[in-house]
């Protein structure tokens, strides 16, 4: 008995479609569960508190992102998940991680300037200030 697996995802999902699909709690249970193994719709359905129907709901927003696949086995159609829009949408992010990391590298630096100004021995800006203040 063979088995298929078509993906009838787009081409090339574009990250609005991904990221929409995502944006979803359940969906994005959906997902999870699926990158533990292929599962039917029925198995989907087992840890939610909804219809069959409104998890292929979900499902189909999945597919239309391409982050789903659904193959045919017999009388079984079991869903996978598919890599290749994670690691598209996960390659956006990364921009902004690396970003965010160089941010928090300058944070540090001044962070250690500020640490070393103040275990400097005061008494000399001290004396200094003093001297100052005599003046005027």
């Amino acid at each position: 008995m063979g088995y298929t697996h078509s993906t009838r995802t787009h081409a090339k999902p574009d990250l609005d479609a991904i990221f929409a699909a995502l944006a979803d709690p359940t969906r994005r249970a959906i997902v999870a569960r699926l990158a533990e193994g292929e599962a039917t719709v029925a198995e989907l359905v087992e840890p939610f508190a909804m219809s069959q129907p409104a998890v292929s709901k979900h499902l189909k927003v999945l597919e239309r992102a391409g982050l789903v696949s659904r193959g045919r086995d017999a009388q079984r159609r079991p869903c996978r998940l598919e890599a290749q829009p994670l690691a598209q949408a996960n390659q956006w992010l990364e921009r902004y991680r690396k970003a965010w990391e160089q941010n928090f590298a300058r944070l540090d630096l001044l962070l250690e300037e500020l640490k070393a100004e103040d275990s400097r021995p005061k008494t000399v800006k001290t004396r200094q200030k003093r001297r100052n203040h005599k003046k005027y």
